[in-house]
């Protein structure tokens, strides 16, 4: 026997949507329907299924506990329909399309400046690359391809080591200047009481927030207060605020190519295994990410 009526099924998109918002009156514009047929369906939703989806207060809307969990489960099946859909579209010859997921970092650093030669090798392949966050989800579908930075040994199905990462303290020349003790007596711990450290504070989930930093430290065998300083949730902001002068980043060597070659950033350290690297995870193979996948093999070489 069917728990849900096929009548109610848009009725559950309908709910998905309103789960997005604070008030019906602001879901009802973002789907160009009344607020009394939304309201409406949402009410007939919950007849059907016997609990309450929402509580209606003076300021909107929220979820209740089961509403929370009903919405969960139906945005991510939805998003997987929407995957599925897209990607049988694709298999049929309708579009030359990739879906890249990554981070804000890889993507300005690493992969934007050299997109042009993908284009000039695959004119017809339209890339759609979503940066959104500083962490990737790598468990939804709503992807074909995903670039994410990750510790050895990342564990998933369908992922593979695409590239190694190296680590190096960088700063702008005149930091270093301020502070020429780094160039020969770094292993003084008392020095780096003086020196602000710029951090990563979100590499992967659940990271210590100082764990690059403690790493390096670690493998230097150098004394270095690493729970102090200021605290980023993207790379390329650490990097930024050294450019800026503002202290010492621990920077990704595959990110930092550009400012090193001009002098924008320079280092008296070499770079050290950062034990992590960038992980391609693959939920499409098609022609398209075929295609994508050589070209950025020949970019790492």
């Amino acid at each position: 026997m069917q728990t849900l009526k096929s009548q109610h099924l848009g009725a559950l998109y309908t709910f998905s949507e309103v789960g997005r918002h604070s008030t019906l009156t602001s879901a009802a514009k973002a789907m160009h329907l009344t607020t009394g047929a939304v309201s409406q369906q949402l009410l007939q939703l919950e007849q059907q299924l016997g609990f309450t989806l929402l509580e209606r207060h003076s300021r909107g809307i929220r979820l209740t506990e089961k509403g929370k969990q009903l919405h969960q489960n139906v945005s991510f099946h939805l998003v997987e329909i929407d995957a599925e859909i897209a990607s049988l579209q694709r298999n049929t010859g309708k579009k030359q399309e990739i879906r890249l997921k990554l981070t804000p970092s890889f993507a300005f650093k690493w992969l934007v400046p050299k997109l042009e030669s993908f284009h000039d090798v695959y004119p017809d392949i339209q890339v759609q690359i979503f940066a959104e966050g500083a962490l990737v989800n790598a468990d939804t579908r709503d992807f074909d391809l995903a670039i994410d930075y990750r510790p050895h040994t990342f564990k998933h199905p369908n992922a593979e080591l695409l590239l190694d990462e190296y680590l190096l303290p960088v700063m702008n020349p005149r930091y270093l200047e301020r502070h020429h003790w780094l160039q020969n007596d770094a292993g003084i711990s008392e020095h780096w009481q003086g020196v602000t450290l710029l951090h990563d504070a979100m590499p992967w989930e659940k990271a210590e927030k100082d764990l690059e930093w403690r790493n390096w430290a670690k493998a230097m065998q150098l004394s270095v207060p690493t729970d102090r300083g200021h605290f980023f949730n993207r790379t390329d902001m650490a990097m930024s605020a050294a450019e800026a002068g503002v202290g010492i980043a621990m920077a990704r060597m595959a990110l930092i190519d550009n400012e090193l070659e001009t002098g924008r950033l320079v280092s008296p350290f070499s770079p050290i295994k950062a034990n992590a690297g960038y992980y391609l995870i693959s939920n499409v193979q098609d022609e398209s990410t075929e295609s994508f996948v050589k070209w950025l093999e020949g970019m790492i070489g």
